[in-house]
């Protein structure tokens, strides 16, 4: 299959690759770019550990084609501490900070993903209740069971975020 030279704009940089058509987005940022915060899991979109942001939306790189990445914004865990909202660089975003003040990182596989699909729901709903959070992360499983926390988590960064405190 005849490669196709793309650009991608990860965490705010540019990156050249040369992939196959049917290559996900997952591999080619853990595989080419060493992007390992991104995780593998069920190659299904069941689990949600793989989310990425993609123009400020929640989508399971492990579906997404890597050549429809092209001439988005793709943000990933590794970009998200010190990224815009005012962050010094190396910052731990109000969600990351929140998962390690309650508790909620537990084994820490797919927190990643939990914090990506609460971020672009947070941006989109800042005064979530407890309800919308959990329905908001319904598609991220936790093998932990540390949902609770998790959503505490979610609830203490967005109370931040609200209250324009994005530093911490």
């Amino acid at each position: 299959m005849a490669k196709i030279p793309i650009t991608l704009t990860i965490n705010g940089e540019r990156h050249e690759a040369l992939v196959e058509p049917d290559r996900t987005l997952l591999d080619v940022l853990r595989t080419d770019l060493g992007l390992t915060g991104t995780k593998t899991n069920c190659l299904d979109a069941e689990c949600g550990v793989c989310t990425v942001l993609v123009d400020g939306l929640a989508v399971n790189a492990c579906l997404y084609l890597a050549v429809v990445a092209q001439g988005r914004a793709i943000t990933t865990i590794e970009g998200l501490a010190g990224a815009g909202e005012g962050l010094a660089p190396g910052t731990l975003h109000p969600l990351q900070r929140a998962f390690v003040d309650h508790g909620a990182v537990q084994c820490g596989y797919c927190i990643p993903g939990m914090i990506l699909s609460a971020k672009a729901y947070l941006d989109d709903h800042p005064r979530p209740s407890e309800a919308q959070v959990r329905e908001a992360l319904a598609g991220n499983l936790c093998r932990c069971t540390g949902y609770q926390k998790i959503v505490d988590a979610v609830l203490a960064a967005a109370g931040r975020m609200a209250a324009g405190a994005v530093a911490s």
